[in-house]
């Protein structure tokens, strides 16, 4: 099984980018909570050990580089709204979520390596597209790292204020038990309204 490389990093070094940073989000998929973005410019020189996609890693190793790679690299996480998911339509939302990321990052990047197929359009700096970038880039792979970890934090946190929905354990994610719960306990002010089997139940007025 390979594990993501410094090859598009180094791509971009030789094209003469010198800050290359890393850009992924977590979250599309949830009926409920923000999505979330990280982009991460790592230091070639202070790589932590065992960078993965954040899917491949467990629990304890993904909060362990989480814990470290603020001190070895540069890192901003960002979020957009639920409120903004059903405004924009959760594709634009979370290209925005990536925009304020690499707005937010204390120094500017010269090269952006975003996960996926599609360069957000509120970037205005040089980006390379990379399917699957967080199985095949460090950079994106430490960005997925660190959205992940913040998304699944506010989702915890969010579950102790409405419990019932298995947020801590699902993340917003529409598992069985999150989708027993909306029918049983009815839909939050974090609930995703634009999307299918929230919006089904609002139809329904249940």
């Amino acid at each position: 099984m390979s594990t993501p490389d410094f090859s598009f990093e180094d791509a971009a070094r030789a094209s003469g980018a010198t800050l290359i940073a890393g850009v992924d989000e977590v979250g599309r998929g949830p009926l409920a909570g923000p999505v979330t973005a990280a982009a991460v410019i790592l230091d070639p020189s202070r790589l932590p050990e065992g960078l993965n996609d954040s899917k491949k890693l467990t629990a304890k190793r993904r909060e362990a580089l989480a814990a470290i790679l603020p001190d070895v690299a540069v890192v901003c996480v960002a979020h957009a709204s639920v409120e903004e998911i059903d405004e924009l339509n959760i594709l634009r939302a979370s290209h925005l979520a990536m925009e304020r990321a690499v707005a937010g990052l204390p120094v500017a990047p010269d090269h952006l390596l975003i996960d996926g197929n599609m360069i957000p359009r509120g970037l205005t700096i040089p980006a390379t597209t990379v399917v699957k970038g967080d199985a095949l880039s460090l950079s994106i792979a430490a960005a997925s790292i660190m959205a992940k970890i913040a998304r699944d934090e506010i989702m915890r946190d969010l579950a102790q204020h409405f419990p019932g929905y298995g947020w801590e354990k699902n993340a917003g994610y529409p598992s069985k038990a999150h989708r027993e719960a909306l029918l049983n306990l009815g839909i939050t002010p974090h609930h995703r309204r634009s999307f299918k089997p929230v919006h089904n139940i609002l139809c329904k007025g249940v």
